[in-house]
């Protein structure tokens, strides 16, 4: 079973080491890399590892370098009870990228530069 939590520490117990200034939720959502440096991304199955009001970490199947600009776009609700859709469109850009433990892929962690919230409602008839 999968359990999602908001993991973080008050900052005044914050380790040295610790550069994060939001919290993180260890969500899984489906993410999609639209555009890297103003390129199309590559069409993969994604889900972000965790996410904050400020960035968001994910695998990739391509190593990008830090300071890259990205266009993302994650799901945050998938029209439930037949309602609506609700997604975050975001410009972001790439801080830090790293080896994964999946073969293949690279764990890249963006900050977030500008977020819009795109929602596409179901017409009901009557």
């Amino acid at each position: 079973m999968q359990h999602n939590s908001i993991t973080g520490e008050p900052t005044h117990s914050r380790r040295a080491h610790e550069r994060r200034a939001y919290t993180r939720a260890r969500l899984s959502l489906p993410l999609k890399v639209q555009r890297i440096a103003g390129q199309r991304g590559l069409p993969a199955c994604l889900h972000t590892e965790d996410i904050s009001s400020n960035g968001v970490f994910f695998l990739y199947p391509q190593h990008i370098e830090p300071g890259t600009p990205l266009e993302l776009e994650v799901l945050l609700i998938d029209r439930v009870l037949g309602r609506a859709t609700v997604r975050m469109r975001i410009l972001a850009h790439i801080v830090r990228a790293q080896d994964s433990s999946k073969h293949g892929w690279h764990g890249l962690a963006a900050t977030f530069d500008d977020i819009s919230f795109v929602r596409d409602e179901v017409k009901t008839p009557g």
